[in-house]
């Protein structure tokens, strides 16, 4: 099944080379869950919904009902983005090697990029779909001013400390907003420890600055990336002028255990 409709583009398989490496890069640039989390597949685009927890009775049955087993699923999300290319520069590229503007293709990756991003954190709850940091079952804990190193520091123990008694023992990821992240790179008075190496070695998944608010260290146990059409571009039309084209993929995080995860929010986020 030819559901990119590559084969209707007026442009040969080197060019869809190039549009894809050139969304990858861009995109990998941004993304920060699929470099802790288990990801699974590509499955394909005929992905639709993944079934998630046990099947359970949807009521204990009295002694003369049949009961009813019933299974729990949720959607997996298609993200699209749109975007054109010119059919002069396209036929340049192809016919005389002349050197392609990419930009709008990392552009599109970039967006959907930010997508992937915000559903991997916060899922999209109106339609049932959590995130791994506004799950029910995670844990949260207020933190300090981070202004402070040491309260930056603490913070993360405690968090690694309440994860561990509840039997996730690492090894971690710290996710942190920007500004949080930035703070990162001070260095302890009167040594050439910076804070973020002095946390990394705590953290060894790594240390992540994301689009979230505040922080989190969590265990990828959490749960896996489910990949159904992975980041691919495809073929709309054209008008003589342009190439309508779009970046897809579809994906979901299905949550295993939210527990492995713990929220910090900081008194103060503070400026670098």
């Amino acid at each position: 099944m030819d559901a990119l409709n590559r084969s209707q583009a007026p442009f040969p398989a080197e060019v869809w080379e190039a549009i894809d490496e050139a969304a990858v890069e861009a995109a990998s640039d941004m993304l920060t869950g699929r470099r802790f989390l288990e990801v699974e597949g590509p499955f394909g685009v005929g992905l639709t919904a993944i079934e998630v927890g046990n099947d359970d009775y949807c009521r204990e049955p009295s002694a003369d009902e049949a009961a009813a087993v019933l299974s729990r699923s949720i959607s997996v999300p298609m993200l699209r983005k749109q975007f054109r290319l010119s059919l002069r520069r396209l036929a340049a590229y192809h016919e005389q090697g002349q050197p392609l503007n990419l930009k709008p293709v990392e552009d599109a990756a970039e967006a959907i990029a930010r997508r992937e991003e915000e559903f991997i954190y916060y899922g999209q709850q109106a339609f049932g779909v959590d995130g791994i940091l506004n799950s029910e079952g995670r844990c949260h804990r207020k933190g300090g001013d981070w202004a402070n190193l040491d309260h930056a520091l603490k913070d993360v123990l405690t968090a690694v400390t309440s994860l561990d008694e509840g039997g996730f023992r690492g090894p971690y990821a710290l996710v942190l907003e920007p500004k949080l992240y930035n703070n990162l790179f001070r260095r302890y008075d009167n040594t050439d420890m910076l804070q973020v190496e002095h946390l990394s070695r705590l953290c060894t998944k790594g240390i992540y600055k994301a689009n979230v608010k505040g922080a989190a260290v969590i265990d990828p146990r959490v749960g896996k990336l489910i990949i159904g059409q992975d980041l691919r571009a495809g073929y709309s039309s054209q008008d003589g002028i342009h190439c309508s084209l779009y970046l897809t993929e579809s994906l979901v995080v299905r949550l295993d255990d939210p527990g492995a995860v713990c929220t910090i929010e900081p008194a103060e986020v503070v400026e670098t």
